[in-house]
């Protein structure tokens, strides 16, 4: 895991900065997607992330909050 990691960030890294300063022609190009898609694919992960995040706590939440109406039905009862 720790590999894939550092490839990955070798990668973006050689991507979003060293890129640039390469000519336009270089074979090095054809490695790589279009620039454009170094900013739109982590901005994608991070909204999927996000809202992976807030609906695993929505749902804890809301099973929480079934529970204490459970118990308070009990209660009454």
């Amino acid at each position: 895991m720790l590999l894939v990691a550092g490839f990955v960030f070798t990668y973006y890294t050689t991507w979003a900065i060293l890129l640039p300063f390469f000519d336009a022609s270089s074979p090095i190009h054809n490695y790589f997607p279009a620039r454009e898609w170094a900013i739109r694919l982590p901005a994608f992960v991070l909204v999927l992330g996000l809202s992976g995040i807030g609906f695993f706590v929505g749902s804890t939440i809301m099973k929480e909050n079934r529970k204490k109406a459970q118990k308070a039905k009990l209660r009454a009862a």
